[in-house]
Parts: C-alpha cells; structure tokens; sequence
C-alpha cells in the first residue's frame, strides 16, 4: 500500500483561495438558482408552447431525473479525470443546454434542455463539493469554505424564486433559461485560471466501470421517476409498478457488479465509514423536509393567499437571510464543537420552527403570523446543511471525495422526490373528500386546500423529528474510519 500512495499525484496548492471559492461557490449557486427559477415561469411555459399540464411537469421532472441518476457517474468521473476539468465541462454544457432551452420552440426540445442541464448539474456538483473537501484544510479553513458554499446555496433557492418572477413578469419565461448563461460560462474560463489543476488517475490506469455506472444511472433515474409521478399515476397504477421493479433491479444488478469488479464505481467498503452513512441519510431526510418548504408554502401563498407569482417569491426572502445566518452559527459552532452537536442543534431549531408554521398556517392570513416559524426554522435549515456536508468529507480519502459526494447528493435527489410524492399525497386528503361531496363551494376547496397544505407541514415536522433523533442516536464515539485511496 506504501507503493501504492507512492503513486498517487500530491495534492495541489491553492494560489486564490478565495477566487477559487468564489467559482466553487458560484457552482452551487448555479444548481441551487435553476432548482427553483423555473417554478413561476411555468404557466407561461405552457401558454406558450401549448404545453398540457402532465407534459409541463417533465419540465421539472426532467432536470430531476437526469440530476439525480447521473451523480454517481458525475462523481466517478470528477475523481478519474480531475475535479477542475469536470467543472470546466459540467460548466460549458450546463450554458448550452440553458441557451438552447430559451430557443426551444417545443414542448420535447424544452424538456430535452432541461434534462441536459440536470446532467450538467449532476456533473458539477460532486466536483465542486470534492474540490473543497480537498483543497481546503480540516477544521476552521474547510468550516468556513463550506459555510460560504452553503451560503450561496441558500441565496440561490430564494433568488430563483423572486428572480424567476421578476423576468417572467418582466422579458418573458425564455430568460429564466437565458440570465444561466452569463453566470455558467464565466466561470468555465475562470476556472483554467484560478482552480489548480487537480490530480488524476493516469490514463493508462484508468479503469471505468462501465457496467456498473449504467445500471446505477438507470436505476437511479427509474428510481427518482417513480416517485415524480406516482402521485400523478397512482401508486397502484402498472406504470408506477413497472418502473418500481425495474429500479429496483437494475439497482440489485449495480450491486452485484460493484461486488465483482476490480475498479467499481462506488467502492462498497466506503459504505463502511459511519459518518458518510449518516450523512447520507440525513441528506435525504433533509430534502425531503426542507427541499419540499419551497412547493408548499408557494402554493400557500398563492391559492390561499392570492398572492402573484413575484410577491410569493418576495415572501422567501427573509427566510433566506435567516438560513444564511444558522450557516453562520454552524460555522462558529464546528469551530468548538462536534459536527453531531451543530446538527441536533440545528434540526432542533428546525423541528420548532417547522411546529409553529403548521400550528399557524391556515390562520396566518397576516404574513407576519409565520415570520416566527420561518425564521427558527430556516437558522436551523441552514446549521443542518453545513453539518451535514461536514460529514460526506470525514474518513474519506481526496481520490474518493467526488463518488462520496456523488453519493450523498444521489440520497438527497432520492430524498427530495420521496419527500415530495408522499407529502402531496397527504396534501390532497383533504381536498378529495370535500370533492367526494359532490356539492363543494370554492370556499370549501379553498379551506380543504389550507388544510392539506397544513398537513404537509405536519409531515415535515415528523420529518425532522426522525432527523432529530437520527443526529441523537449517532453517538459521541469517532465517526471517521479513514479509507485507503484505490487507484482504479
């Protein structure tokens, strides 16, 4: 094994740090901005391109199937050939597929673009959580490097949302595509300046599972386009079955492969680190309790409220500034304590907040009813994140940072679909049995959807109580098992 890390290339030296995290963090303010941006451009979208609503949900479905069953690959790929050269080409493609939508002028050529920048983002993602991992030193350096990246996370959700009103109001929906451009291939070329060149896998020691990056990339995908459209479906429906069976076999057969191969995409015994499995899990159950916050409370404020589609994004602001600062106190808080300590601190905060906004939702026709709730909530959101991805980085090795993020982010994908199936599903109880009626007013639809929209937040509530406990349960003893890098 001496001759082995004999063999590995040294790690690079960081001549700008902070340009270089500028670019990284631009990255994920980039997947973070298209996540939500296309939310309130989506009647217009269908207007205009004559879109029904079961093909206009793809323009979301699309970039999330594509996004979360290309991470793996995205990942194997940043630790064989390199995270800069990655984040050059996850750059160049994600512009191109943001140019070509806004020149989209069908319903299939939309959608394709869509999927493309799901793999751009799939692509750049784990690139950019490894670099961090591995250019910036443990401790106060790598805190405050994740801090910043989470950051621009949090600024990227809420500025989608407000941003994706102002242009559509304002240009039109092609520009929620186009405005991508200007902010994905600058920071391309910049990157061949400031980002060092990261080592790589020699060429001729380059060994691809190619194998197992299909059946995971298939798997995964059928995986996550299951529980999009289940509740569209109908969880019985032989659609849903068919692509359940097939998910889960391909995923089986991933396995198997993983086990026999001497290069595998994802080496098994890296599941072995506990830190890198709690961090998965939790990754999942945060999206599926935050990621979903978004969906919810827009429809809140816009069928219940009345609100226009720029003043539900206006409503996200504050509670983007409250998430900045729990990213904030992580960061101080990983300075003096462990990262289980910030993280049961964090969903504490969350779980409180998440409690008061479902108490309060159908009475808060004052906005400022839920200003509390948001903001407890959010701080706690926002320690979550950081401390989360404090955990994908321990015990792993820099030639193993990118499949470890890859990994972690596939749990969050998974989680976010998973979450959102199930809570709209609890969402639409109410509003089926007022329908079952027969005679409903609109003002009984009305207050049936208030209520179902208070049930969801019920669930996210549970939801970070399960994470809560999770983070309690950890133990006090080490989470790192330091891995020995593999060459293949």
């Amino acid at each position: 094994m001496d001759q082995e890390k004999d063999k590995l290339p040294a790690l690079p030296s960081l001549r700008y740090p902070r340009a270089a995290l500028v670019l990284l963090s631009l990255a994920q303010l980039l997947i973070a901005l298209d996540a939500t941006i296309v939310f309130v451009a989506l009647d217009s979208m269908g207007q205009h391109l004559q879109l029904p609503a079961h093909h206009l949900q793809w323009v979301i479905s699309g970039y999330s199937v594509a996004f979360g069953g290309c991470l793996l690959l995205g990942g194997r790929c940043a630790d064989l050939l390199g995270q800069r050269r990655m984040y050059i080409a996850a750059m160049a493609l994600f512009g191109l597929a943001s140019l070509a939508g806004g020149f989209a002028t069908d319903a299939w050529l939309l959608i394709a673009a869509r999927a493309a920048q799901g793999v751009g983002a799939a692509l750049l993602f784990p690139a950019t959580l490894a670099m961090i991992n591995i250019l910036y030193r443990p401790g106060a350096e790598r805190n405050r490097a994740l801090a910043v990246w989470s950051t621009a996370s949090a600024g990227g959700l809420a500025a989608g949302a407000l941003l994706g009103g102002v242009l559509t109001q304002l240009l039109g929906w092609k520009w929620v595509l186009w405005v991508l451009v200007p902010i994905a291939w600058p920071c391309a070329v910049a990157a061949l300046r400031y980002l060092p060149a990261m080592p790589c896998v020699p060429r001729h020691q380059r060994r691809f599972d190619v194998a197992g990056c299909i059946s995971v990339t298939l798997g995964s995908g059928l995986l996550v386009t299951a529980l999009v459209q289940g509740p569209q479906w109908g969880w019985l429906d032989g659609r849903t079955l068919a692509l359940m069976l097939l998910a889960a076999l391909a995923l089986t057969a991933f396995f198997v492969i993983e086990k026999q191969v001497g290069a595998p995409l994802v080496p098994l015994v890296m599941l072995k680190v506990r830190s890198l499995r709690h961090a998965m899990l939790l990754t999942l159950l945060f999206m599926s309790c935050y990621g979903v916050q978004y969906y919810f409370l827009g429809l809140y404020f816009q069928q219940v409220l009345g609100w226009s589609p720029l003043q539900a994004g206006l409503a996200f602001v504050l509670p983007t500034i409250a998430c900045a600062v729990g990213i904030r106190c992580a960061e101080h808080g990983l300075a003096r304590h462990s990262a289980r300590f910030v993280l049961m601190g964090g969903w504490a905060a969350g779980l409180a907040g998440l409690v008061w906004t479902a108490a309060v939702l159908p009475l808060a026709g004052n906005y400022w009813w839920l200003v509390p709730g948001f903001i407890v909530m959010s701080i706690g959101q926002g320690a979550s994140w950081t401390g989360m991805w404090v955990l994908v980085g321990e015990g792993i090795a820099p030639q193993q940072q990118g499949v470890a993020s890859g990994v972690a982010a596939t749990a969050q994908q998974v989680g976010a679909a998973l979450g959102l199936a199930v809570l709209v599903m609890v969402a639409a109880v109410p509003v089926a049995q007022v329908q079952a009626t027969g005679s409903a007013s609109a003002q009984a639809l009305q207050q049936a959807n208030a209520l179902g929209l208070q049930n969801a937040e019920w669930g996210t509530a549970l939801i970070a109580l399960v994470a809560l406990l999770v983070c309690a349960l950890m133990g006090r003893r080490p989470l790192v098992q330091e891995l020995k890098p593999q060459l293949g």
